[in-house]
């Protein structure tokens, strides 16, 4: 059985890192990934000791972007590659919210076909 959403994007953050990874739900696989964790992508920031912010995220998405061209898959194999942005901004605190957009954008500027799904049941139920 083949998913309809078949690459999605998944962000992890912290108050010092922030992780992008795209994973393949077909096969439960991660198939591109980018991290301030990585030392080519820490030592290009200037980063607090504590806190990562918004260029950080962009830095984490251009990287990201580059990875899924290599691989061929900044088109998400014509499906596009899906961001439930509602679910990755209410498990991210308010502060975050920057930093995802930041990402997101980043992403979608340096070619990768993203798709947000955004769910509007709850603001349409009432």
């Amino acid at each position: 059985m083949t998913v309809l959403k078949r690459y999605v994007l998944r962000l992890f953050m912290s108050l010092k890192y922030i992780t992008a990874n795209v994973l393949d739900r077909n096969n439960g696989r991660i198939v591109a990934t980018a991290s301030t964790v990585e030392h080519s992508i820490k030592n290009s920031l200037q980063c607090g000791s504590r806190t990562c912010n918004a260029k950080a995220a962009t830095a984490v998405g251009e990287v990201l972007a580059m990875r899924l061209k290599v691989e061929g898959l900044e088109s998400g194999q014509q499906r596009g590659i899906h961001v439930d942005v509602n679910k990755e901004l209410e498990k991210k605190d308010f502060k975050n919210r920057t930093k995802v957009w930041s990402l997101i954008h980043s992403l979608k500027n340096n070619g990768v076909k993203l798709i947000l799904d955004e769910d509007n049941d709850a603001s349409q139920s009432g």
